[in-house]
């Protein structure tokens, strides 16, 4: 079927938010004609008592599948004429599309509206002249100290606990739990588990429970799943479990002295691992500092350049954010969407603004590009850059790679526009 743009009357009709709604009518010919295809062909491939395959009639093609045939019929003609029609007034849609009415009656002219949103033209008509402050973020020994409290942690050994009384917080514990029926006798053999107390590993009635039981003893308790529990079917759901603490383990740290420091790398003293945690703390500080400056030069771009989104995009944004909601409880899903909208719609303009960008000043990622900070991954973990290529492809990250190095580009060139001093 070739329906030309000559043949349909086509009206546009613009909307909130970049919405376009297409009203097409097309003549009541071509649905004729494309009807006698559609039984022609149905006419070819189906079998009827009493009829050679291919030799169906029409009329009893049409008497047996009438309601089949007008579908398949108005569905061939409104996509084709709707291809049609964007092809003829220049869309290019970026949402699927929404037939929004179908008004057809037989040998009459067919008539639909169908709507979309299309990607927004965005007049930047200031991308500089702005004056943006980067924040002072200081290192202070607090950081320090936290870190080094970390690596501390991590250099610990668990050892068997001397005092046989029960689990402290921040104890480590073998237990076995198994679950007792209503007449109190155990269903099963039970499972075995190894939680740190404290931390969250287990519910707060098993781990209110363990911290009763000495090393070797075991005892019979009801316990109830609460209300925030991960499976939604056992919240709230009561138990009673024989629980037995089979052994209780407290962790060793090391000191912290120029042989700690040398356990952890290449450093000769207490205090060049100091000064290297130090180092590395401002680092992250400054490039902190940095993201925060580009935001906030983004922001102002964005006032100074106003403009709206397509309601599709931000949907499609606040669903990356929320995943996988298939479990989750429908009020509580919208009012998290409710919630996540003002931002997602924020974040919407940003990536469109930095697209625009690219677009305008020639700032896309080339292959050069890719091809290099593949290389600069690839030296640091010790591959080929052939290696890390197939690395990222297996985990369908070059796509990302590219829009971060579009990103750092874009970024660059905007800074280069305006000024950005620290704070005072």
């Amino acid at each position: 079927m070739t329906i030309t743009s000559a043949q349909l009357q086509i009206d546009v009709q613009e909307r909130e938010r970049w919405r376009r709604t297409l009203s097409v009518t097309v003549p009541a010919e071509i649905v004729r004609q494309e009807r006698d295809r559609t039984v022609k062909r149905l006419a070819g491939r189906i079998r009827l008592p009493g009829f050679r395959k291919g030799k169906v009639p029409a009329s009893v093609v049409e008497k047996q599948y009438g309601s089949t045939l007008q579908k398949e019929t108005l569905d061939r003609v409104i996509g084709e004429a709707y291809r049609r029609a964007l092809t003829e007034r220049s869309l290019q849609p970026i949402s699927e599309a929404e037939v929004e009415t179908v008004d057809y009656t037989p040998e009459q002219d067919l008539t639909f509206r169908i709507s979309f949103d299309v990607r927004p033209e965005i007049d930047l008509s200031q991308l500089g002249r702005f004056k943006i402050e980067r924040p002072r973020i200081p290192v202070v020994d607090a950081e320090v100290d936290q870190v080094m409290a970390r690596l501390r942690d991590q250099a610990g050994v668990w050892t068997l606990a001397e005092d046989p009384g029960p689990a402290l917080d921040g104890d480590l514990v073998t237990v076995r739990i198994v679950r007792l029926g209503a007449d109190g006798e155990s269903e099963g053999e039970g499972q075995g588990y190894q939680l740190i107390v404290g931390e969250g590993d287990a519910i707060p009635d098993v781990e209110a429970a363990i911290q009763t039981l000495d090393p070797g003893s075991t005892g019979d308790f009801p316990v109830r799943f609460p209300d925030d529990f991960p499976n939604p079917e056992r919240r709230g759901e009561e138990q009673r479990l024989r629980i037995r603490v089979l052994d209780r383990r407290t962790k060793e740290l090391p000191a912290l002295d120029d042989t700690f420091a040398r356990s952890v790398g290449e450093f000769e003293s207490l205090e060049a691992l100091r000064a290297s945690v130090r180092a590395d703390l401002a680092e992250e500080a400054r490039v902190h500092a940095d993201s925060v400056a580009t935001v906030r030069l983004l922001d102002a771009i964005l006032e100074a350049n106003p403009f709206e989104v397509p309601h599709s995009m931000v949907e499609r944004y606040i669903e990356s954010v929320l995943g996988d909601t298939s479990k989750a409880d429908p009020q509580e899903i919208e009012q998290a969407r409710a919630e996540i909208r003002p931002d997602a719609e924020l974040g919407v303009k940003r990536m469109m603004l930095i697209g625009q960008v690219a677009d305008l000043h020639g700032l896309h990622a080339t292959n050069e590009d890719l091809s290099a900070r593949i290389g600069e991954m690839a030296e640091r973990a010790g591959v080929t850059p052939a290696q890390t290529r197939a690395q990222l492809e297996k985990a369908d990250r070059l796509a990302s790679l590219e829009r971060e190095l579009t990103d750092r580009k874009v970024f660059a060139f905007l800074r280069e526009q305006s000024e950005i001093h620290d704070e005072t």
